[in-house]
Parts: C-alpha cells; structure tokens; sequence
C-alpha cells in the first residue's frame, strides 16, 4: 500500500508514532512568542509542554503559573513551560521524563533559524522513538517582511520547509501588499497553506492535532479511539479525520475553534473502500490549499489494514493498525471558505465502486 503514495520531502519521510511535535519558525518579531502564548493558553483538557530558548521573553500570565523552577514553569491548565539552554534533545527527554503524561510538544526556533535541523532532531535521533514530527509552522511578519529577505538562506527555508504559514500581522498593511506577499511566497512554495492572522491569533486546530481533532467531537460514535498505540508509519509530503457510521453520510460541523474567519470543518463517511490510485489523485491534484488540517481512519481496497490519516499542509502521515470493527472510511477536512459539495464529491470518486451502484450518495 505505502508504495503507491509519494512523498514530496524525502527528508521528512521517515518518523514514528509518538509525542506528536509541532516546530515554530519564523523570523524575529513576526510574532512567533505571541503565537506561543495563544497556544498556553487556549488549552482545553491538553497537556501541551512548549519549549523556548528563553521563557522570561513570553511574559506568561502570572495568573496562570503554579510552579517554577530555574529551567521549567508550570501552568495551572496543565501545560508547561521549558527552556531549551544549550541542547534541544536534553531539554525534550526531560519534558518527557515527568511524570505526567502530556498530549502535545511545542518547539521555538530562534529567529533566524533553519528549521530543518531542529526537524531532523526528531527524525534523525534517538528521540525517533518517542517523537512524532507533526508539523512545522512559519511566521511571517506581514507589515515587516521585506521582500529583500527573500534572498536570504534561513528565510528560505523557513518558508520552504513550512507545512502552514502564517501571514501574521495582516491587519496592518493593504490588500496589494499582502497579495504581493503571497505571490512571493508561492513562488518559493507553490501551493502553500497561507493563513492571514492578526496577533498570531489561528484556531488551534488548523496547527495542533492532538485532542483537537479527537473524532468524537465530529462524529457520533459507539467507541472512542484515541489511536495511541504502536503503528508503522509512513510520512509523505501533501490529510484527514475518525469514527463510526453507514453508507455515504455527509456532515458539515462547525467547531467553537473555527466559527471565526470562515473556518469550517467538513466530514466524509462511507462503508465503501477507497482506491489508492484514486485518493492519491485527490491529494496530488485537488485537494485545495485552504485545507489547513484533516484527519481519517482510512479504508483501501488494496490493503487490508487500518490506516489513521493526518494531514497539515501539505504533509500527511499514514498509520498502518488493526481493525477493530467494522471496516469504513471517516475523513474531517479543516480549512478557511471551503467547497463543502465540491470536496465531497471528489472524495466520493476516490471510493471503488461498483460498474451499478445502489448505494446512498450524490446523485442517488
């Protein structure tokens, strides 16, 4: 089955299940530190621990901290907070060994950073093991953001390697100039995930995945999987959603996180197995780039495992599992102004039907 989807970043192909990791990059003050405060705290229910190469430069609410030490602070809603000092891999291993068991990992690069090296910490170390590299978002400072910085190396690369980036600051320059932006950005990136924020302020789950897009919040379900259990993995570059239900059923959700901004989440449902060909087409060449997120328990004729499906940017990862139940395919995609009855539809001609179908569904 993995041999019939490509990847696009061979460089970031080879991760397993684990702490799913996010990477935050972006040049200095394109607002990266405020991101990092939304995301502290907006948690609901998660225990997310972010790591910063100087956490006396967040200014965390002092409301908010119940612990601290010289390296470490902790908040009140469960997350914390951990400076990296002189090696990222030390500092990971001891958010790790705490005793609490946390759902998700922030990391902040500095400034003018490449963030591949900090992605191949989680790829290529012995942190593989306990990490899963989840995405990696770039800031960028519209209002700031001279188009010479284009030209240099590390801005490149933040842009290059960025699965969803922010066009922060969009609020305070004009449409031309952020259409100009967008223009430059793609021509490094072609069909990059752009999302024009103000005060790094994003729905969280257009960049976290974990306990944001549990299934039950889309679906009803008779059994809640959380999928934390020991998968292959493949990570390819180009995502999706879970639960239980028959035939072609067709939901449009929208979440408390993503009222805003015409944000929405759309879900697709069938008893019928997907062609890989098929879904592979659909990532390649139709899946549009205001899908930001998706998630899936995914179903192909081809192969008779369980696949568990993310998707941010334009890089997804496929997990290989047991059926438990019933086979079916359950897909949530996430993204801004989306072509709710366009996207359904190509998802329906992702499936293998029959030469006569009598199934509910579009057109039935």
């Amino acid at each position: 089955m993995t041999s019939a989807i490509t990847s696009e970043s061979p460089a970031m192909n080879d991760t397993k299940q684990g702490l799913p990791v996010t990477i935050i990059t972006g040049f200095l003050g394109s607002g990266k530190t405020t991101l990092l405060n939304h995301i502290l705290t907006n948690q609901q229910g998660l225990k997310t621990a972010v790591l910063v190469n100087e956490f006396g430069e967040i200014g965390i609410d002092n409301e908010l901290i119940v612990a601290t030490d010289d390296n470490m602070v902790e908040l009140s809603n469960g997350c914390i907070c951990c400076t990296i000092n002189n090696d990222l891999v030390d500092a990971v291993y001891k958010v790790l060994e705490r005793e609490e068991k946390l759902d998700y990992l922030v990391v902040e690069t500095t400034g003018l950073a490449d963030p591949l090296p900090v992605a191949m910490t989680f790829l290529g170390s012995e942190l593989r093991d306990l990490t899963r590299l989840d995405s990696i978002i770039t800031v960028v400072d519209a209002a700031n953001y001279s188009l010479d910085l284009f030209n240099s190396q590390a801005a490149l690369s933040q842009i290059t390697y960025g699965d969803v980036i922010l066009l922060n600051k969009a609020d305070l320059v004009d449409e031309t100039k952020l259409q100009d932006l967008e223009r430059k950005i793609n021509e490094i990136k072609e069909g990059s995930r752009i999302i024009r924020t103000k005060n790094s302020q994003v729905p969280l789950p257009l960049i976290l995945s974990v306990g944001l897009f549990e299934s039950d919040k889309y679906f009803d379900s008779e059994e809640h999987e959380h999928d934390h259990h020991d998968h292959e993995h493949h990570d390819h570059d180009h995502s999706t959603c879970e639960h239980d239900h028959h035939d072609h059923e067709h939901h449009h959700h929208h979440s408390n996180h993503l009222e805003n901004d015409g944000f929405i989440s759309i879900s697709f449902q069938s008893d019928k197995p997907f062609a890989i060909r098929k879904f592979q087409y659909f990532l390649d060449n139709q899946l549009p780039t205001n899908v930001f997120r998706a998630k899936g328990i995914m179903w192909f004729e081809e192969s008779p495992q369980r696949h568990i499906f993310h998707l941010c940017g334009k890089r997804f990862t496929i997990d290989d599992d047991q059926w438990k139940g019933e086979k079916k395919n359950q897909i949530v995609l996430i993204g801004q102004n989306l072509d709710e009855e366009t996207l359904l539809k190509q998802l329906e001609n992702c499936l293998c039907l029959p030469s006569v179908s009598k199934g509910k569904g579009f057109g039935k």
